[in-house]
């Protein structure tokens, strides 16, 4: 019987769920601040992992300052993802900030102005 996920999709499903718990539990949440943990994506040889954030309730330098602070702290992560998870090898961590969400609600907003819905 085939598996139905690759093992590259599963191991970025895991690290998705560890990483939430440890930046909800582990890192300094005054430095953080509100961190979400979007997506993982891995590379087949699960020697890289890229994680896209969300930063709520922090303006662009804040934002910045959260993701700087997350790829200082990566060998602190790296080190509790190692104890929680059961891999040979951790992946290397980049973490990037995911701009989608505001992304989707500027078009939203855009949709719905009313002033685009005008009966002539």
């Amino acid at each position: 019987m085939a598996r139905e996920f690759s093992r590259s999709a599963r191991v970025s499903s895991q690290i998705q769920k560890e990483l939430a718990l440890i930046l909800q539990r582990e890192l300094d949440g005054k430095r953080v601040g509100f961190v979400t943990v979007n997506e993982v994506v891995i590379s087949k040889d699960l020697a890289v992992a890229k994680i896209y954030v969300t930063v709520l309730n922090a303006d662009d330098q804040g934002k910045k300052d959260s993701i700087k602070y997350l790829n200082g702290a990566t060998p602190f992560i790296r080190s509790e993802l190692c104890k929680r998870m059961r891999l040979r090898n951790i992946p290397e961590l980049r973490f990037y900030y995911d701009d989608s969400f505001e992304t989707g609600m500027r078009v939203a907003e855009l949709l719905s102005d009313p002033k685009d819905n005008k009966e002539d």
